[in-house]
């Protein structure tokens, strides 16, 4: 049974942040545009996203824009692969963990010195949250949106592990209007 405690549940935040971004940069590549990087964050609770300097959010764009493949391939990654790529990751980074309460949070860890760039921040917290869901449950809770016409990334927060579709409401609803309409042709 998945049991989930504060702990859980920031982390659950985490890597839905981490999905949602790497979804949108993915999109804006393939697409040539931009990212929403700073909105998206802010949307997910990263607090300091509406401060952070352009160059911060940039950097942001940057290294989580390289991480995307990586990302995209946890669905079907083998663990010690993607053990091996975490460690490098954040080998790159200060890491100075501490315990906060700010902002009515309540207490939570983290990752990087308060001085730390709002960048540091958001990739630390990132990695740290995919290392703790990969030491817990490996690669199973994340899966690739059954929709014929979509590849975005999803993590599986169900108790079940019974997710099929990424956030956009619209691909389970293209895939159910489908099969129902071949359920009727059929009879």
């Amino acid at each position: 049974m998945y049991v989930t405690s504060g702990h859980d549940t920031e982390i659950r935040l985490t890597l839905e942040a981490m999905v949602d971004l790497a979804n949108a940069l993915a999109d804006a590549g393939d697409a040539g545009g931009a990212a929403d990087v700073r909105g998206l964050l802010s949307d997910h609770g990263f607090t300091r996203a509406g401060a952070a300097s352009a160059a911060s959010i940039g950097r942001v764009e940057s290294r989580v824009g390289a991480m995307v493949p990586t990302l995209h391939s946890l669905p079907t990654a083998a663990p010690q692969p993607t053990v091996t790529w975490i460690n490098g990751q954040l080998a790159d980074l200060h890491i100075t963990p501490s315990v906060t309460d700010h902002d009515g949070a309540g207490l939570h860890i983290h990752w990087t010195p308060a001085a730390a760039r709002f960048d540091e921040q958001v990739v630390a917290d990132i990695l740290m949250a995919l290392a703790q869901e990969i030491c817990d449950h490996g690669t199973d809770r994340f899966g690739t949106c059954a929709a014929a016409d979509c590849d975005h990334l999803f993590y599986d927060a169900t108790r079940n592990g019974s997710r099929r579709f990424c956030s956009d409401p619209r691909c389970a609803s293209r895939t159910h209007t489908a099969d129902h309409r071949a359920r009727q042709r059929a009879t």
